[in-house]
């Protein structure tokens, strides 16, 4: 939502405009994306979330860059990033 704001300094006056910051939208994870992302952000390697998960390595990537898609990231401190905001 867009708000003007209009003041005067002196024999000058202003106007301000301001708009809401954009919303992040959550996208929808399939449980086996909820258990990698959470693991994921615990600074697990692919290698250690195969692991953990008995799924192979090659498995663990696709469902990282799923997850990368799904945010909107290119790499684990983006996603981090984006989701501590």
């Amino acid at each position: 939502m867009r708000q003007w704001t209009t003041f005067r300094f002196g024999r000058e006056q202003f106007a301000v405009m301001s708009e809401d910051a954009p919303r992040l939208t959550v996208p929808t994870l399939t449980p086996a994306e909820q258990q990698v992302l959470e693991l994921l952000l615990s600074g697990a390697s692919n290698a250690d979330i195969a692991k953990k998960r008995k799924t192979a390595v090659r498995t663990v990537a696709n469902q990282v860059a799923s997850l990368f898609r799904k945010y909107g990231v290119g790499s684990r401190a983006e996603l981090a990033a984006r989701l501590s905001t």
